[in-house]
């Protein structure tokens, strides 16, 4: 059985507890974790005893080349009406829909083209699967954090008073490609000064100073699944002030990957830095949630935040990133990418995250 049939037999296996005799997936990123096809243009049905895959003719060649254990339909036509076509409904059942993805103009299209079909909106169940990751999607993550993390040491010579946030950025994504990721997993930040205070700053035409500190977060994609790294790092001069901030967050980020474990609740792992952060007088400059999920896209659940109520089990990929922003001076991020286990977590980086003063 390949890996993306286990992942199908997962999937009915949750549709069984729900009661319902098949699904419909649309979403893109949930169609490749369930089929392995890598395009922009496909859906999945997926029925007790069968499964199609549906795509147009630009995906012939690739989607026989790529999807595994699924009768492959593909037309020129909308998808439910190649499935149409295809008689693949036998009476009245009851079908799942992604609730999440489905706008409710597909979700009408649904319902008229197939009327003797129940369709029930649903939420996050293969997203839910997917959470727990496999021995490939761990290896390929390793992968890609690996060359974020030589990416670093190739990239940290060149940051120096008079080179501009977006030279940094440029360079990065070159270097990914070169140690062999396929693409940025996300549009790096590289903030300076400032900038840096601002936990989503894009890349501009700012020069690096001296006394700045510069945000660094950034990863590679390998074989579809993201990495996702945040260093900080001074250029020239340090002064107290930085050194104070920078340990409140090392060690707030510290306390998190120690709090991150299998069982545990989300919040528990937010409190873990936030109460360190809040204890040294910075509360009102932390105002992001402490992570995230990690997998086929950058950002997905579940999320180290005070607002969730999931907690993260063993093999789940997540990052850990608390930080300190303070407007018009700067800003500090540290951010690792952890795999949870039984005990602990396993931080996946290894770039160091004692302060780097450029000189």
């Amino acid at each position: 059985m390949s890996l993306t049939e286990s992942r199908v037999k997962k999937l009915r296996s949750r549709l069984a507890e729900e009661e319902l005799d098949g699904m419909y997936v649309t979403y893109i990123t949930n169609v490749r974790y369930l089929s392995g096809f890598t395009g922009s243009a496909g859906s999945c049905l997926i029925l007790e005893d069968a499964t199609w895959f549906v795509s147009d003719g630009r995906y012939d060649t690739q989607s026989k080349q790529q999807v595994k254990g699924m009768e492959i339909l593909i037309g020129s036509d909308p998808h439910i009406q190649i499935l149409h076509k295809h008689n693949v409904f036998k009476g009245k059942q009851k079908f799942a829909f992604e609730g999440d993805h489905v706008s409710v103009s597909d979700m009408e299209k649904l319902r008229l083209t197939f009327p003797e079909c129940d369709w029930t909106a649903t939420s996050e169940i293969v997203e839910r699967i997917a959470m727990v990751k496999d021995e490939s999607e761990i290896r390929a993550t390793r992968t890609a954090v690996e060359i974020t993390d030589q990416t670093f040491d190739q990239i940290v010579p060149e940051i120096r008073p008079g080179v501009m946030e977006k030279e940094i950025a440029a360079k990065i994504s070159y270097t990914y490609k070169m140690l062999g990721a396929e693409a940025d997993a996300f549009d790096s930040i590289i903030a300076a000064g400032p900038n840096s205070a601002l936990p989503h700053a894009r890349p501009g035409d700012r020069e690096i100073q001296a006394g700045d500190f510069v945000v660094l977060d950034f990863g590679a994609k390998y074989d579809g699944y993201h990495a996702d790294m945040t260093r900080t790092v001074v250029v020239k001069e340090v002064t107290d002030k930085h050194r104070e901030i920078y340990e409140t967050v090392q060690e707030s980020q510290r306390l998190g990957c120690e709090a991150a474990r299998d069982g545990v609740a989300c919040k528990e792992v937010d409190d873990a830095c936030r109460d360190h952060i809040n204890e040294k007088g910075y509360g009102e400059y932390f105002d992001h949630g402490t992570g995230h999920g990690l997998g086929l896209e950058i950002h997905t659940n579940p999320r180290f935040s005070q607002l969730s109520k999931d907690s993260v089990y063993e093999n789940y990929l997540m990052t850990i990133e608390p930080g300190i922003y303070i407007p018009e001076f700067g800003g500090v991020r540290i951010e690792d990418d952890v795999l949870i286990q039984k005990d602990g977590c396993e931080i996946l980086n290894q770039t160091p995250k004692d302060l780097l003063v450029l000189s």
